[in-house]
């Protein structure tokens, strides 16, 4: 089949993909026509799930064009950069670190961004430069600033822009600063996640405008928040959808290694005890979201071994606390072991037993209100903060 084929082909099947799962909106299909994903993906891709959290090896144009064409026209993403362009082997690298989302998110996060003719967007995060012709095919190129921290990765998405005759405004820098002398935009988009929302991208957006962006705790789970920006200069609005995106590079997280934490042969100054929550209970995507919101500045890290057991460490990033849960199957009780002045375990489990008696509650009940000095979770209302441990 040839590549022309291949691509109306593809293209076609995933647009009705996307349309049967709602999240292309009609207002963007003349886009998702006009600016087809195959002119913005590097030939050599490392295809994921749709989940965003596992990766397969590289898949390769010149070796395999029916796999690549394949990945390309499926709704899932594209890791196409690993470790900051440190890597470039088959197998995935140590930390993802671009790609080209997964076109159900992409679209999802355009129809939350409500944009009309004329207005302004400020996009965090160019990657491969699929979004920003999206938009600037909606909107315009002049109407639209796209930022990317990574200098190789920006140059790339500017020629593969310039081919398919997009010239956005294309800003290379953090993107946490967002882009001062292009403000105020009407919408800022980020397609990176944070663990707080930049104060920046709400001072750069007018009064009524939007910021829609992937947000997530140390701990763990991430959904994708839609504020109003209001006339007091703080911004708030609810989690519309889960999702899982790369860290902007400015907030990746620093997680130190358990041996960091103990002092002494297992189990160190640990005090042990038992438990009949199961460490499974706390691993679904929407309760680590519930816990991170609970438990400040604690992460997990899984050891598993040969027989399908496995051990849930829970660190402080102060590095001075930490616990144990030992998950096997068929047991009631499990093995525990806590030490410092954090007892993390039992934060855990707190924050557990609020999010089960509160109806186990998913991403669409929770909200964030985002001002110069804060960045405050709630659930079902602003005046109902998400009480929080340690």
């Amino acid at each position: 089949m040839r590549e022309r084929e291949r691509a109306e082909a593809g293209r076609g099947r995933l647009a009705s993909v996307l349309l049967g799962s709602g999240a292309l909106t009609p207002d963007w299909l003349a886009a998702y026509h006009a600016v087809p994903r195959h002119l913005f993906v590097p030939d050599t891709v490392w295809p994921g799930r749709a989940d965003g959290v596992r990766q397969g090896g590289a898949v390769r144009r010149a070796g395999d064009p029916d796999g690549w064409w394949d990945a390309v026209y499926r709704d899932v993403p594209l890791t196409t950069q690993w470790d900051d362009g440190a890597y470039s082997g088959d197998a995935p690298g140590r930390v993802p670190s671009s790609s080209s989302s997964m076109p159900g998110m992409v679209f999802s996060m355009l129809a939350a961004l409500e944009v009309s003719v004329g207005e302004r967007v400020l996009e965090i995060g160019t990657g491969t430069g699929w979004n920003a012709a999206l938009l600037a095919h909606r909107l315009g190129s002049a109407n639209v600033t796209t930022v990317e921290v990574d200098a190789a990765t920006a140059a790339a998405a500017r020629h593969r822009l310039a081919r398919a005759g997009y010239a956005p405004v294309a800003v290379v820098g953090d993107g946490e600063r967002g882009h001062p002398p292009g403000a105020p935009f009407d919408r800022v988009l980020a397609t990176c996640s944070v663990r707080r929302v930049p104060y920046a991208w709400v001072a750069q957006c007018r009064p009524g405008g939007l910021v829609v962006a992937p947000w997530g705790p140390e701990y763990g789970g991430e959904a994708v928040v839609k504020l109003t920006v209001r006339q007091d200069g703080t911004a708030e609005g609810r989690f519309v959808r889960s999702s899982a995106f790369m860290r902007l590079r400015a907030q990746r997280p620093a997680r130190p290694d358990s041996l960091r934490y103990l002092s002494a042969p297992w189990p160190a100054d640990g005090t042990a005890s038992t438990t009949p929550l199961s460490p499974e209970q706390l691993g679904g995507w929407a309760a680590m979201f519930a816990l991170g919101v609970r438990l400040p500045g604690v992460f997990p890290l899984v050891e598993r071994y040969p027989d399908g057991s496995y051990t849930l460490w829970l660190h402080d990033t102060a590095v001075t606390s930490w616990a144990t849960a030992d998950w096997e199957p068929g047991r009631t009780e499990f093995a525990v072991v806590q030490s410092g002045p954090r007892r993390l375990w039992d934060e855990a489990e707190r924050a557990w037993h609020w999010w089960d008696a509160s109806g186990r509650p998913g991403f669409e009940r929770f909200g964030l209100t985002v001002g110069p000095e804060h960045c405050t979770v709630w659930l079902d209302a602003p005046d109902r903060p998400v009480p929080q441990e340690g």
